[in-house]
């Protein structure tokens, strides 16, 4: 059975949020994490949990706008001013990962509406399908750096299993 490139970038998508692939979704990645842990970060040169959910968040949002046809976000001043966190708690570390989630959620929903003219793109830039890819490798290597950090802090389970 041939699978379309809509069907292909779906289940990646899906891969890098919530089905266990070859590598932990972020849903698992960050599954558990309280404020105190994500606002933990490995040295000066490290990204906290939470800075990095910011990051991730703001660049979803910013392809469902231009996908939906939304006004766009504000550029951001430079790609590490992405990775900001201005609130503190357990509340709204819970909002982060809410809003990340939501984000992800409503971009799959446009994506599964682009179907096969993923890649036929009249406008300037790239085609939603390759942005879409290049979202998915985002999130997976991301999810690899949230685990990391999990790791050093002591945070992430020595042994895992997952079917």
């Amino acid at each position: 059975m041939q699978n379309k490139i809509s069907d292909v970038l779906l289940q990646n998508w899906d891969y890098a949020m919530d089905v266990e692939d070859w590598a932990p979704p972020l849903s698992d990645a960050l599954q558990g994490v309280d404020s105190i842990q994500a606002s933990w970060k490995p040295g000066e040169a490290g990204n906290s949990i939470w800075e990095t959910v910011n990051h991730l968040t703001y660049y979803k949002e910013r392809l469902l706008n231009k996908l939906k046809g939304l006004p766009q976000l504000p550029d951001a001043e430079s790609n590490d001013a992405t990775f900001t966190v201005t609130a503190n708690g357990e509340e709204a570390w819970e909002q982060a990962v809410a809003k990340l989630k939501t984000i992800h959620a409503s971009l799959r929903e446009v994506i599964e509406a682009l179907e096969e003219g993923i890649y036929d793109w009249g406008g300037s830039g790239h085609a939603p399908g390759e942005e879409v890819m290049s979202l998915i490798l985002h999130d997976s290597y991301h999810a690899g750096q949230i685990v990391l950090v999990r790791k050093l802090q002591g945070s992430w389970p020595s042994h895992r299993s997952f079917n």
